[in-house]
């Protein structure tokens, strides 16, 4: 890509993280460094690159979306990273999350439904030199057992409740952000686990596509 392209790609996202994300309390200093690094338009079609720093999502195929940028800023950011975390996302989606956690903590286990989905994005990622991120095809609401627990789980499709396994795979101490809902209106909930119980807050309204799967929506 040429260096005018990239320049525009650059502004864009810098005018984002100031108007969509800086602007509506986003704080935390590296989910600002690393919105303004990771090249948003390249997780998205390229009909829709001029679109992708818009503040709104977009979609991907498979009636799967890439998320808002601000709510990409609102979740990341509540999982409160320092870099020696472990990360288990519900949702590969585009990538796009998944670059930002990989920019953030230590490993990232990414799990999606749709294979063509993952492998769209495992190409994106593995271009742009990603190393610290693991891929699995399967069904999200069981989580990853083997590799668990985590530090920290992210969930980027609504569900009914928190799915019990990514409760019993979270680490004492660790976190979890899903929003929870019906098909049509939901809140996102933050979680920490507490002496094996999980303590929740409701953090803003969203909408998202609906988590599919033995503990979420069914088909």
């Amino acid at each position: 890509m040429n260096s005018h392209h990239q320049d525009f790609y650059r502004i864009a996202r810098e005018k984002m993280v100031e108007t969509q994300i800086k602007a509506r309390g986003i704080k935390d200093e590296r989910v600002l460094q690393a919105m303004l690094k990771v090249p948003r338009h390249l997780f998205v079609d390229e009909a829709l690159r001029d679109q992708a720093y818009g503040d709104f999502p977009l979609p991907i195929g498979e009636k799967q979306t890439i998320s808002q940028p601000y709510i990409v800023a609102v979740m990341t950011e509540a999982l409160e990273l320092k870099g020696n975390e472990r990360v288990l996302e519900i949702g590969t989606g585009s990538g796009y999350q998944t670059a930002i956690l990989a920019e953030l903590a230590l490993w990232v286990y990414t799990i999606e439904k749709y294979e063509v989905l993952q492998e769209r994005a495992k190409k994106i990622l593995f271009e742009l030199g990603y190393k610290n991120i693991t891929f699995r095809v399967g069904d999200g609401t069981l989580g990853w057992e083997e590799v668990s627990p985590f530090d920290a789980i992210i969930v980027t499709a609504a569900a009914p409740q928190i799915p019990q396994p990514l409760i019993d795979q979270l680490k004492e101490g660790g976190k979890i952000v899903i929003p929870i809902g019906d098909e049509f209106s939901q809140m996102l909930v933050k979680g920490i686990k507490r002496g094996g119980s999980l303590h929740t807050k409701v953090l803003e309204p969203v909408r998202f596509v609906k988590l599919v799967g033995v503990y979420g929506f069914k088909e």
